[in-house]
């Protein structure tokens, strides 16, 4: 029998430790292929290279490393590199936390929807690390990466929801915490750029606010009380419960 076939990618670059220590988590659920980033493209959302020819080669058995975008990846490692469809597409464990809005700025996010719009089960991990700290610093925990392997497990049995992909965010910890499927928070971003010695020249930064602080249903409530949020993300970004009210907007009109 043919065992179950896991991408995983990240925007991390494929020589990350998030993406290493996640290859190991899920390497007894089938086989693992990394097809990642050649470097790091943090931010890089839903990007794709339109404009710039995108080439890969191979580091070393099962491991590829790509020029492109995470999106790029998916797209590339499942029409030319992978043998057979994906049965499951991860991304991750990125060095910093994507939950609230930072979602639809997040590459390895990017890489979850492509596979969800591909109709393959697809997860994106993060963990919450606090400006200037990295991965070493905070590894994830030994029985939070077997919490995650029997996760990918379950869903590799039972599937996801038609267009429904998850987003993870793991928090600092030396033991496993527990799971809470949660919301995505409110928040913000404000001071988001910093100048340099050029006064026509920034770079991006920024502070975000939970705006929100007081609820307990939220992916950001999660991580503060010490559990890994799980947030179902949809494709479909139809604000379906507001059409009604632009409906009757449109009946104002006329």
């Amino acid at each position: 029998m043919t065992p179950p076939l896991i991408l995983i990618t990240n925007d991390d670059g494929y020589a990350a430790a998030g993406i290493q220590t996640l290859a190991a988590a899920v390497a007894q659920l089938g086989e693992v292929i990394i097809v990642a980033p050649d470097g790091p493209r943090s931010g890089a959302a839903c990007g794709i290279s339109s404009y710039t020819p995108v080439s890969y080669r191979r580091v070393q058995p099962g491991i590829f490393a790509c020029s492109g975008t995470p999106v790029d990846c998916v797209k590339l490692a499942c029409e030319h590199i992978v043998p057979r469809r994906p049965d499951l597409i991860l991304s991750g464990i990125n060095h910093g936390d994507n939950a609230s809005i930072s979602v639809h700025y997040s590459g390895t996010m990017g890489a979850v929807l492509e596979g969800c719009m591909k109709g393959i089960p697809s997860i994106g991990l993060s963990l919450y690390l606090r400006r200037g700290e990295s991965y070493a610093q905070h590894p994830v925990s030994a029985d939070t990466l077997s919490a995650i392997g029997r996760l990918c497990g379950n869903v590799l049995a039972a599937g996801l929801p038609c267009d429904v992909c998850l987003n993870i965010n793991i928090p600092q910890s030396d033991h496993f915490g527990g799971w809470q499927v949660a919301r995505q928070a409110r928040g913000q971003w404000s001071a988001e750029w910093q100048a340099t010695p050029d006064p026509h020249a920034f770079t991006l930064t920024g502070t975000f606010t939970d705006l929100e602080p007081e609820a307990t249903d939220t992916d950001f409530a999660a991580l503060r009380s010490g559990r890994c949020s799980i947030v179902p993300v949809s494709v479909d970004m139809t604000a379906h419960a507001a059409m009604p009210q632009i409906t009757t907007l449109l009946q104002t009109e006329q």
